[in-house]
């Protein structure tokens, strides 16, 4: 049997597409969130809230072999400026969650490192939001949160004593 081609939506569609999208998200479906994103996107590859969707589906399945490089070339297609830093900080913050729960050797100082670049992200973020949206503010403190209650740490460098010549 041959393999069937994916079919396109019509523009006419993506407003309703966009809700089911964030309805499958919120059902903890994000590989279903990201088709539907996939398919609006290729009908209107600069569409905003999609590119939005599309970065937190993928970075909802961080850790269950989603890499982050879609979720950063959609970051760069935003084209509010404030998006950009708040989205950039929750890759990095997904980032370290996933780098944590993998439980390898280095994980806690992977995601120490990730989740400081969150809190500069959402720094620079929290300097433009608009009046009344406190997202990343939010944001900023949940990974000082994360930050106590896993007891993260920086990486300790390691003191070596110089060579007897």
């Amino acid at each position: 049997m041959a393999m069937k081609k994916l079919k396109s939506i019509n523009p006419d569609g993506i407003s309703r597409a966009l809700e089911k999208g964030e309805r499958y998200r919120l059902l903890n479906e994000p590989d279903e969130a990201e088709s539907i994103c996939r398919d609006i996107l290729a009908v209107d590859e600069n569409n905003q809230e999609a590119l939005v969707m599309f970065i937190l589906a993928l970075s909802d399945q961080f850790g269950a072999g989603v890499g982050a490089n879609e979720a950063w070339e959609s970051v760069n297609k935003l084209t509010d400026e404030y998006k950009k830093f708040y989205y950039s900080g929750i890759i990095k913050e997904r980032q370290a969650k996933a780098s944590l729960n993998r439980g390898s050797y280095g994980s806690g100082n992977d995601a120490f490192e990730w989740i400081h670049e969150a809190l500069a992200e959402f720094e620079k973020a929290a300097d433009l939001r608009p009046a009344g949206n406190e997202d990343a503010i939010l944001r900023y403190n949940a990974c000082i949160r994360y930050i106590q209650r896993h007891k993260l740490r920086p990486p300790q460098r390691e003191q070596r004593e110089p060579l007897l010549e």
